[in-house]
């Protein structure tokens, strides 16, 4: 989190005391930040020429430097609107060293490749393609960097608001004598998102001015520092179980832990606790907790409101594919819009790095035999097939070791269909499934856990699974439409003329082959699927299609996707400018790969995130057993009894939140925020309710208001966290949002990561609130 409020200018005079103290700052940050002396961090503080690569004929020379934060980058400007900018490395996704963007490939030469390095940022902002003056500065550059990333994801909460207060605390010292005046203090306030009225204000500052000079030095800034970072809740708490000679023993935690946490723990576990979280020694060498180990301790993974044990992976990967769901992308190539926004491989990268695990090929004839990936029929740019396929290999499995299924969604002519063939075998290699796995037919599809490092290929094929064991041979090529015309007549805009000249396509026999376990065929109805469809075979739906099914005939398509695969997708003439679904109603009717639109922000793609946020992130999670089983009597609409049925009431209380974002760098913008949860599941399971908004307190507001849900099928359920600034005239601003299953939260006292538009963390604003699940009478 940073201090948003532009720093404003100081005098010439000023600005040299501000930059004769800059040394001593660094320091301070360094040792903050818990990288003193690092090589590389003392270059990238000196800074150095870089060249900004924009294109092929746009290559300008600018200086870069690390700020004194330690985690801020100055670069110098030629806009005379920006003379100066920085951004943020909290903003930075990830760091590649070499030629690894679509920019330093298509621009640099080879011989730049160990001076070249890229810095990605997360959500939609553009790739900063740099070259070093050197092998050795590029090095410096990228593991500067990294190590900075890697630090700052390491911090306590405690750590963060330390480094954070204190850098606020030097921006608000306008005059630079590292004293605070009223008039710095009110401004740091409205830095750090709190405003108070002038009779606390002044009983505040007084308060901290113990020297009675009229300015806050030394220790009376610390004063100020502990009064706003002192948490009213956590002292309650403490107190209540701090009961011997006021500190928590071991046996006072325990307490705790089973009481509050609901936690099956002992005592060798909670003295564990404070031998790993105790900050004071000496109360550690009496196996005793301060209130200070005790926050630490519950700002810790396993005290967070997600349980650790299902953040790895702990459910059964040995189950047929399709009995999971599957994180999966729609126009997978698109950073925006579905009519002229830019197609990247970055798409693909981002889409897998978030443990997507199907993406999307719209694959059409390219110039010089080369086949190319856009959305047909508009003004989208075109990427290289070869590209993508090369990009896919290189980030397929960095987040889950997890099978990857390449949508093919092929519009091209037999010789580049046999180019797409060649390049999917020499890229992907052994890694491509060519051929079944077993010497004999399978009678379902095979495992998560077989097919790991491996990648399947979904579209259209002119054998059969059963071919594979059979002496026939397959004819050359056939005639066959695509499976985007098959399934989605009306779902591109108007081009009868380009659609029929489409259809008279035939698929190559190289390509064919490699479609093994996901054939796609054409949807003709539930009873037509149950006798002509086999195991292997899938058939997408288009979401108005598949909304209608799961809403009319839910158990029907349950014992579909129990038996088979199904893909379901936007709508392409409602969805131009690349907006998503609900997903939930068909994640509760069994479907697998519900693609979504992963470069558009939304709630559909907080949900996503969430419902995968478990089983490490592998991009599959089992579904619930009445899901699987081909005779299931459960339909989420009607909520027949069966063992789905398992009523619960989830007793939640919004106790207060921690360091919200500023939303506007103007000066006496303080957010007004409000928590909204949402129960996303079943029809009977939907709900939300929302706390009354705190005004001008974004820094540490208070709620401590109570709500209760009544959960009937809580395998299904999904828990939403929405944090806004409210607005009583027009609609609310989104501060920050985390989704997790309900079957994964923690009971007891939790703090709740915050999560921005674009799926990013907010470092170091949460929530904390205190959970009860009991079940009910």
């Amino acid at each position: 989190m940073q201090c948003v409020r532009k720093q404003p200018k100081r005098s010439k005079s000023l600005e040299l005391l501000h930059h004769e103290q800059s040394p001593n700052i660094t320091s301070v940050n360094l040792r903050l930040l818990g990288m003193d002396g690092d090589p590389d961090l003392n270059f990238l503080l000196k800074g150095a020429e870089l060249v900004k690569v924009r294109s092929g004929s746009w290559r300008k020379v600018r200086f870069y430097k690390l700020q004194e934060d330690c985690k801020t980058v100055w670069h110098e400007s030629k806009k005379t609107l920006r003379p100066k900018h920085t951004f943020s490395i909290e903003d930075v996704e990830c760091v590649r060293a070499g030629r690894h963007t679509e920019g330093l490939r298509k621009y640099t030469e080879e011989l730049m490749e160990l001076r070249a390095f890229s810095i990605l940022f997360k959500g939609h902002h553009k790739n900063l393609d740099l070259i070093a003056t050197s092998e050795e500065e590029a090095k410096h550059w990228v593991s500067g960097l990294e190590k900075i990333i890697s630090n700052m994801s390491k911090l306590s909460q405690q750590q963060r608001i330390e480094h954070w207060i204190f850098n606020c605390l030097r921006k608000a010292d306008m005059n630079c004598d590292r004293k605070m005046s009223p008039a710095e203090v009110k401004s740091f306030l409205h830095d750090i998102n709190v405003d108070v009225n002038e009779e606390y204000f002044k009983m505040l500052f007084e308060k901290c001015d113990q020297s009675k000079t009229g300015l806050l030095e030394g220790k009376e800034v610390k004063s100020l520092y502990e009064i706003l970072t002192d948490r009213e809740e956590i002292d309650v708490i403490y107190k209540t179980y701090a009961k011997t000679e006021g500190l928590m023993s071991a046996v006072n935690l325990l307490d705790f832990l089973i009481t509050e946490q609901r936690e099956k723990v002992d005592l060798i576990q909670a003295t564990q606790l404070i031998e790993k979280y105790e900050v004071d020694e000496t109360a550690k060498a009496k196996q005793l907790m301060t209130k200070d180990g005790f926050l630490m301790y519950l700002h810790q993974p396993e005290a967070l409101i997600m349980s650790p044990a299902r953040k790895s992976v702990y459910q059964d990967m040995n189950q047929p594919l399709n009995h999971y769901f599957i994180s999966s992308s729609h126009n997978t190539y698109l950073l925006k819009d579905q009519l002229k926004g830019p197609s990247s491989t970055e798409g693909y990268i981002r889409a897998l790095m978030k443990g997507c695990r199907c993406v999307e090929l719209d694959i059409w004839d390219g110039s010089d035999g080369e086949p190319v990936i856009y959305h047909g029929y508009t003004l989208t740019s075109k990427i290289l097939f070869k590209d993508v396929i090369q990009a896919i290999k290189d980030y397929a499995f960095k987040t889950s070791e997890y099978p990857v299924i390449l949508s093919l969604e092929n519009h091209c002519s037999i010789e580049q269909q046999k180019m797409m063939a060649t390049h999917m075998c020499s890229i992907l290699g052994s890694a491509l499934i060519t051929k079944p796995l077993g010497e004999h037919m399978p009678t379902a599809l095979p495992s998560p856990e077989e097919l790991k490092g491996r990648f399947l290929i979904k579209g259209k094929s002119l054998k059969k699974l059963e071919d594979y064991f059979s002496d026939q041979v397959a004819t050359a090529e056939e005639e066959c439409v695509t499976e985007e015309e098959d399934s989605r007549d009306d779902e591109e805009l108007d081009h009868s003329e380009n659609k029929k000249k489409s259809k008279t396509l035939h698929l190559a026999k190289e390509l064919s082959d490699l479609a093994i376990y996901c054939r796609s065929v054409k949807f003709h109805g539930f009873e037509h699927a149950r006798t002509h469809h086999s195991f292997y075979e899938i058939s997408s739906f288009k979401e108005g299609d598949a909304l209608n099914f799961a809403d009319k005939s839910a158990n029907e398509y349950i014992h579909h996707n129990a038996a088979k695969l199904s893909r379901i997708y936007p709508s392409g003439a409602i969805r131009t400018n690349s907006s998503n679904y609900t997903p939930v109603p068909l994640w509760n009717s069994g479907c697998q790969i519900v693609a979504l639109n992963f470069q558009t922000p939304s709630a559909e793609m907080d949900l996503n995130h969430g419902l995968f946020s478990q089983n490490g992130q592998s991009g599959y999670v089992l579904k619930p057993a009445y899901l699987r089983d081909k005779e299931s009597e459960f339909d989420p609409i009607t909520l027949v009894r069966g063992p789905w049925l398992k009523h619960v009431e989830f007793h939640l209380m919004v106790i207060s939140a921690q360091q919200l974002p500023k939303l506007s760098e103007k000066s006496l913008s303080i957010v007004d925020p409000l928590v909204r949860v949402e129960i996303h599941g079943v029809p009977a399971d939907t709900s939300k309710n929302e706390t009354k908004p705190v005004h001008n307190n974004g820094f540490n507001p208070m709620w401590n208001e109570n709500f209760q849900f009544d959960l009937y099928v809580p395998e299904l359920a999904l828990v939403r966290f929405v944090v806004e600034d409210y607005d009583c005239v027009t609609s609310n601003d989104f501060i920050g949002q985390y989704t997790a299953p309900f079957t994964s939260l923690q009971n007891g006292y939790r703090q709740v990561p915050l999560y921005n538009q674009n799926g990013d963390l907010l470092f170091s604003a949460q929530l904390f609130v205190h959970i009860m699940v009991v079940e009910a009478e």
